[in-house]
């Protein structure tokens, strides 16, 4: 099968799936295209065990390797989903919860890395490094699936903006933090190792770089928005920002995921009162709706699909479930210092520590940054135990998130 073949068998796979959704399982809809795929991949191969002469696990196999989930996500995907959620984030809101969302996404990713890490070490006995890696690529909340969850949960207008804000740049912070360990840990990568000084310039490079280039192309696209006073040719510039802005930082080596935040967020501020008639801010906003649900839908149909990319053996899976345990753990760590530390200074809202950490949801990101480990022993295993986190994740703390909120909220 050619790239288009796949790519056009999944929107109609995505498409149906949520046709079955909708009808009979009445789900949040990612969630439940989500359990659709996955029960049809898994019926496949039970299939294949059955009658082994159908081969189908071999065909699937070969056309998850061609539409390479890794770069489709980290490279396509994942701008136009982080414009599109960060676009519908308002900024006032945002600046007025600052401290949290800052600390979170930078201690708290920090501090979730160096639990998850350690506990990662003595589930399976991986060297630490190694270890940190998977504490990295499963620290950061999926801002996909998070906000997904939001729009069902009808949570304070406060906690679903530390949450929303929190993911989005949590996400962008964690793949450099991931980006740096990989660079230490798989040093016959081609991150060719790395000093301490080496891993501090890249961070630097890449979470200021990607800021500074967000905001600047931001900006640059709002003063030509100014200018213009039609509805189609402003909607095609808010999409040449998300794909042209997110593989400009790419071949600068900046952080593309801090671009797209950075950037959709100064276009959703300065837009609304400025750069748009009421005709233009209707069709923009319808626009990146459709597009976020349309990415979403193809996203988590394509997580059900990843199964047949992933080899389960009993000590992979026994390790995956111990794990879940154990990113809670982390999570929570990640929530409650921050907070804490915070607590003199200002009120938070009533169960904000455990609401935001069963809402800290981990998504296709996770996967696709275990996807891109350089091969070496410990990545099936790796990818193996992060698939189980992120199903768990999904599926039962997406499906419960919002009966929590009403209990303890």
């Amino acid at each position: 099968m050619t790239f288009l073949q796949i790519t056009s068998a999944l929107i109609v796979l995505a498409g149906a799936f949520a046709a079955i959704n909708s009808i009979y399982l009445r789900l949040p809809s990612a969630i439940g295209i989500l359990l659709v795929s996955l029960s049809v991949s898994l019926c496949l191969l039970a299939m294949d065990v059955i009658w082994p002469g159908l081969g189908l696990s071999a065909t699937m196999h070969g056309a998850v390797e061609i539409f390479d989930f890794s770069d489709a996500l980290l490279e396509g995907m994942l701008g136009l989903l982080l414009f599109a959620g960060a676009l519908h984030v308002n900024l006032a809101d945002l600046k007025a919860n600052w401290r949290v969302v800052l600390l979170m996404a930078t201690m708290g990713v920090a501090l979730s890395t160096v639990v998850a890490g350690v506990g990662f070490s003595w589930i399976t006995g991986a060297p630490l490094m190694i270890a940190l890696v998977f504490g990295a690529l499963i620290s950061p909340t999926d801002p996909v699936a998070v906000l997904g969850v939001l729009r069902a949960a009808n949570l304070k207008k406060s906690l679903e903006t530390k949450i929303a804000g929190e993911s989005l740049f949590n996400d962008g912070v964690g793949y450099v933090v991931f980006l740096v360990l990989v660079g230490i840990a798989f040093p016959a990568s081609d991150a060719h190792g790395m000093s301490f000084t080496d891993a501090v310039q890249l961070f630097v490079q890449e979470a200021f770089g990607g800021a500074v280039l967000g905001l600047a192309l931001g900006w640059g696209t709002y003063k030509v928005m100014t200018k213009i006073d039609d509805y189609s040719v402003e909607v095609l510039l808010t999409l040449a920002l998300a794909f042209g802005g997110y593989q400009l930082a790419i071949w600068l080596h900046v952080s593309a995921p801090i671009m797209a935040v950075c950037a959709g967020l100064l276009i959703g501020d300065e837009i609304t009162s400025h750069a748009m008639t009421q005709k233009t801010r209707d069709y923009v906003d319808a626009f990146w709706k459709l597009i976020d649900e349309i990415l979403n839908a193809v996203l988590f149909l394509m997580i059900g699909l990843e199964v047949f990319a992933i080899a389960f053996s009993m000590d992979a899976v026994v390790a995956g479930v111990l794990s879940i345990g154990l990113s809670l753990l982390a999570r929570l760590v990640a929530v409650f210092v921050p907070i804490t530390l915070l607590r003199p200074f200002r009120g938070f809202s009533k169960g904000i520590v455990p609401i935001m950490t069963w809402g800290g949801l981990k998504g296709g990101i996770s996967v696709a940054l275990a996807l891109s480990l350089p091969d070496s022993e410990w990545k099936p295993l790796i990818l193996t135990v992060t698939y189980i986190v992120v199903l768990f994740s999904i599926i039962i703390q997406g499906l419960t998130v919002a009966r929590l909120a009403r209990r303890v909220g």
